[in-house]
């Protein structure tokens, strides 16, 4: 059997409810649980972390689905591919993408100490380092602001709360979510909590 350690942290909500929290094993059989007892909408699920929704395969018996999504080590969001490999040197993670530049840009990079691909991960690793704080913030409200777009798109004070949420407005955010269900609000303050910091 798979270590259900080894899944990311996955979220299910049910008519506004969160009825599973934990690897995927866990999620997909409450998830499966909840349909065949007549829910009248479907089971939303998300990856705790970022707030990808996820669609499962809730096809057959409950014991379908827990063997199907014990097996499954490598989850993915629908619609995503396997990440492919590309040239390089694969024992330092090296990974071969493509960048487009202007002449100049690669003329400035062509000057610089040991090529541009080294040139190009000093540029990476100083913004990181001097962004990281505000890409912390940047992280919370989208992770947040996805969540609630599909759990909450429709529910009143959406979009203000959405304006109060990049604008690090807590109290104002608060305001216009109150009449969410509890475990949404719940959910959603949880992950935008680091965009009320710094």
């Amino acid at each position: 059997m798979t270590d259900p350690l080894r899944y990311p942290t996955f979220v299910a909500f049910l008519n506004g409810a969160c009825i599973a929290r934990g690897p995927l094993p866990v999620v997909a059989r409450a998830a499966k649980i909840a349909t065949d007892s007549g829910a009248s909408r479907a089971v939303q699920i998300f990856d705790a972390e970022t707030s990808e929704p996820w669609d499962l395969d809730l096809s057959g018996t409950l014991e379908d689905v827990d063997r199907r999504h014990l097996l499954d080590d490598t989850p993915r969001p629908h619609g995503s591919g396997a990440a492919r490999g590309g040239p390089g040197r694969p024992r330092l993670g090296v990974v071969a993408r493509e960048v487009t530049l202007l002449p100049r840009h690669w003329a400035w990079l062509a000057e610089q100490p040991g090529g541009a691909s080294a040139a190009l991960r000093r540029l990476v690793d100083h913004a990181r380092v001097s962004n990281a704080e505000r890409d912390v913030i940047r992280r919370s409200q989208e992770r947040a602001y996805r969540f609630m777009s599909y759990a909450a798109g429709d529910a009143p004070g959406f979009e203000e709360a959405a304006r109060a949420l990049f604008a690090r407005d807590r109290t104002a955010f608060l305001s216009h979510i109150a009449e969410w269900p509890s475990d949404v609000r719940t959910h959603a303050l949880a992950l935008a909590a680091a965009a009320w910091e710094g």
